[in-house]
């Protein structure tokens, strides 16, 4: 089997970067959703302390989306380079992948900012 080309590499790692923020989005959802459910139950002698450590979880988890979309972006770059260079070369297959993950990137990227 072919080793992968660098075009695939690169559309490979946009796809991840752009799946580990989502990741990130559904996280921060559940911890707030968990946090709602803490502020209603309430009652409980534990609940303070449960509370505080979700809201130390969500700017834990809050502080992660920066460097990620740093990340993104920077693979993103790397990507569309390669696809600058590997236009007329590469697989048309791959060169639609490549494209619908520049797409996705740059809908995340949007959709962060």
């Amino acid at each position: 089997m072919a080793p992968p080309s660098q075009l695939s590499i690169a559309t490979s790692s946009v796809n991840r970067l752009v799946k580990e923020e989502a990741s990130y989005h559904k996280e921060l959802e559940q911890q707030h959703a968990r946090i709602a459910k803490l502020d209603e139950d309430g009652g409980d002698e534990n609940a303070e302390y449960q509370l505080r450590q979700e809201q130390k979880a969500i700017e834990e988890t809050k502080a992660m989306f920066p460097a990620l979309r740093q990340r993104i972006k920077d693979a993103l770059a790397k990507l569309e380079q390669q696809l600058e260079k590997n236009e007329g070369s590469a697989d048309p297959a791959e060169i639609t992948k490549a494209k619908e993950a520049v797409a996705s990137a740059q809908k995340a990227i949007r959709k962060s900012a």
